[in-house]
Order: C-alpha cells, then structure tokens, then sequence
C-alpha cells in the first residue's frame, strides 16, 4: 500500500510535468509575430530589423518552419538531454543565461519566505493572544490592507518613498556599478539593494501567513494542554512557541508551499519594477523580443521551483506528523 501511494504520487508529478513542458512549448508561439518578424526595444518599442529572405532564412535555420509537433519532439529531446537551446536574441545557451540570473531571484523569493513567516508567526500568535481587544483588530485590518495590495503597486509606493523621497536605498540594480566593493562591503551592497524587493513581497504575502496562524493559534488556546501549561505558570513566549505553534507547522507547511507559486509569480513584477537583474526582468526581455528557447528556460525553472517546493511539503509532512505515514 505505501510503494502503491508513492507511485501513484510519483506519476501525478510526472503527469504534471509533461503538461507543464507542453504548455512552455506552446505558450511562447501562441504570441502574435516570431523572432525575427521584428527586434523589440525597451517599452515595446518596435525596430523592423530583418527583410523577408532574412527572415525565412533564420526560421528554417533554427527550424521554426518545421510542424509543430517536430519542434515539440526536438525540443522534448533536447530536454531530457539536459540541452534547453539557444537564446536567439543572445546567441548563448539559455542554461547559461538563467544560470547567472537564477540566484538574484532565489536571494529575494528565498528572503521575502522567510520575512514573511516570521511576521505571520510573531504577529499571528500576537493577534491570537490578545484577540478581540483593539489591538488584535487593528493588526488584523492592517495585514489585510497589506494583503490585498499588489505586490507592484506596493513595490512602486515603497521606491518613491524610500528610494526617491528619502534616498535610503538604491533606485534600481543588484549592486552598485563600479564601486569594487570586496568582501563584507560587497555582503552589505548587495543586500542594501535587495532590501526593497524582499520587503514587498514578503509584505505581499505575510498577510495570508498572519491569518492562518491567527485562527490555528485560537483553535489551540482552547486545548486542555494549553491550559495545563498555563496552569504550571509557564512563560507566554513558551506557550506560544513552543506548544502552540508546534500544532500550526502542518498547515504552515502547506501554506508555505502553495505560497510559493504566489511568490515566484510576485516576484517577477517586483524585479521589473526595482530593475532587479533576476529571472522576472529576463523573462519581460524574453518576451519582448519573443526568445522562445528562453522564455521555455525560464518557465520550466520557475515551474520545476514550484513542483519542488510541493514535492518537499509532501515530504516535511511525513515527518511531521506521524499519522500520515500510514496512509499511503
């Protein structure tokens, strides 16, 4: 029964996959024109920049003026020989080009995770433990504000007031050009320009993190153990997270993955609107000139991230609760 659920499990995520890889082979051609119909600028501005013979010359070389379904299996092929092509507008391989871009968006997504459970836990159990006094109901209408708030337009209100009004962080960037910062400087520049990004979505997203601890931790309050903790004088700061949040890490978990979609998603607005040199302004480039070997990069990356992130809920659950192992 346990081998026939983590097959079952397995196949789902195999199923999955395919799908995924059909809809980041189609997707990119569904777009109106083709790479060499036209060379886009920045803002979508246009520049005719190949003739007719040109044009057709580069489709049949890169084989865009073959059917469809023998793109599919080339590109199919290529992929389970771990080859994901050529960028046509960089003429480099695409592997290498998200390989340079991968760990800005992994520094900021993997940051605003971490920011944001650590608000939705801290201010969660505080709403719980004081609920409905003044404070749990103001804490409780300023997260949902802040939750229902775009993450762009959130991104756009913190850069003029804190980038451009007050100059406290950098307008845009990874890292200050041509300062030849070394060592703990360079630590300290590369998180002074990613400060901005991290808070906005973890800003974005905490808000969903606060409510679920919010009703798990007044769910638990009532439990008998909790009042036996209480009643041995325990300290405040224990019974909230020791006993009790040990009983909110299963739908945390969940919620932490499921999130991660969410956040990926966040963070490919965030990027262009800080100019962040992550997968979220490769992708906006991609797009513009219709990189299709890139594009299909950069969606399979960030598509494998949120199967991954499930994949290991599925996991840290086994793990966590021990009734579960059973039932598969």
């Amino acid at each position: 029964m346990k081998n026939a659920g983590w097959t079952s499990r397995i196949m789902e995520y195999i199923l999955t996959f395919m799908v995924i890889i059909t809809l980041n082979f189609m997707l990119p051609r569904m777009m109106p024109g083709d790479p060499f119909l036209h060379l886009s600028a920045e803002g979508g501005e246009e520049v005719w920049a190949f003739t007719a013979e040109q044009r057709q010359y580069f489709l049949e070389y890169y084989g865009l003026d073959r059917p469809l379904p023998e793109q599919y299996v080339r590109y199919v092929t290529g992929l389970v020989q771990g080859d994901m092509g050529m960028s046509y507008y960089y003429k480099e391989d695409v592997s290498s080009i998200i390989m340079r871009r991968l760990p800005w968006t992994l520094m900021i997504v993997s940051g605003a995770t971490f920011l944001s459970l650590f608000l939705g836990i801290v201010l969660g159990s505080f709403s719980a433990f004081n609920r409905e006094s003044w404070k749990d109901k103001s804490l409780y209408l300023t997260m949902i504000v802040f939750s229902e708030i775009p993450a762009f337009l959130l991104g756009i209100v913190l850069l003029i007031i804190f980038a451009a009004g007050m100059g406290l962080f950098p307008l845009a960037g990874a890292m200050s050009h041509f300062a030849n910062y070394t060592g703990w400087e360079q630590i300290k520049d590369v998180l002074h320009h990613a400060a901005l990004p991290i808070v906005t979505l973890a800003m974005a997203r905490a808000g969903g993190i606060y409510l679920l601890v919010r009703n798990t931790f007044t769910t638990v309050m009532g439990k008998d153990y909790i009042r036996t903790a209480r009643a041995k004088g325990l300290s405040k700061g224990r019974i909230r997270y020791y006993h009790a949040l040990r009983n909110a890490l299963l739908p945390l978990v969940t919620r932490i993955a499921l999130q991660m979609g969410a956040m990926v998603g966040g963070a490919v607005l965030v990027e262009n609107v800080f100019a962040y040199p992550g997968l979220g302004r490769l992708m906006r480039e991609a797009v513009f000139v219709r990189d299709y070997p890139l594009l299909q990069g950069i969606f399979l990356v960030l598509a494998f991230g949120v199967l991954g992130a499930n994949l290991l809920a599925d996991l840290l659950y086994k793990v966590l609760d021990p009734r579960t192992r059973g039932q598969e």
